[in-house]
């Protein structure tokens, strides 16, 4: 019974063998077939291409407003000149005008004598002293006036046209 399974199994394989020779080698007559072939293919024509998409028109605009208010002329310019309040940039910067107003905390106040004193916590988690004409904020902000719940403070901030304008700002004691 090996035998005859051994038999079978060589004849299988000679089969298989035959059939990969046969697609390998190939006879003198087969390649004018192919060259015939490729011969067709490229006499066949292309595919026609697209149009061209059609170009828009578009309207052409005149600019028709010489006798109109000129927005570059010297008027709305801010030249430093103008009155009404501004920031001094002579100035020197204190610490707590490097952090945004909502970003302080105010932790308490101390009484030294008539005068009150706002502690106000930092992003950077360190207490400082606040007193009236103070600067913090990065919108020059002074402070007007220290109450046990409060610090009240004017802001410069830009008006859009060249000047600025005072905004009122407060920051509360923080209840925790």
């Amino acid at each position: 019974m090996t035998s005859n399974r051994a038999g079978i199994a060589a004849c299988v394989l000679a089969l298989a063998l035959a059939g990969c020779v046969r697609g390998v080698t190939s006879t003198p007559g087969d390649a004018p077939n192919l060259e015939e072939w490729v011969a067709n293919v490229k006499a066949r024509p292309a595919p026609p291409l697209e149009p061209l998409p059609v170009m828009q028109q578009f309207e052409t605009f005149e600019y028709a407003a010489q006798d109109l208010r000129d927005p570059f002329s010297a008027a709305f310019r801010d030249d430093g000149t103008g009155s009404g309040p501004r920031p001094d940039s002579n100035r020197r910067k204190q610490a707590l005008e490097m952090f945004p107003l909502d970003s302080l905390d105010m932790v308490g106040t101390l009484h030294t004598g008539p005068d009150m004193v706002a502690l106000v916590m930092a992003p950077d988690k360190v207490t400082y002293r606040v007193s009236p004409g103070s600067y913090l904020g990065q919108n020059d902000g002074r402070v007007t006036s220290v109450h046990e719940d409060r610090i009240e403070l004017v802001e410069l901030v830009p008006d859009g046209a060249g000047g600025w304008l005072e905004r009122p700002a407060s920051i509360a004691l923080e209840d925790n």
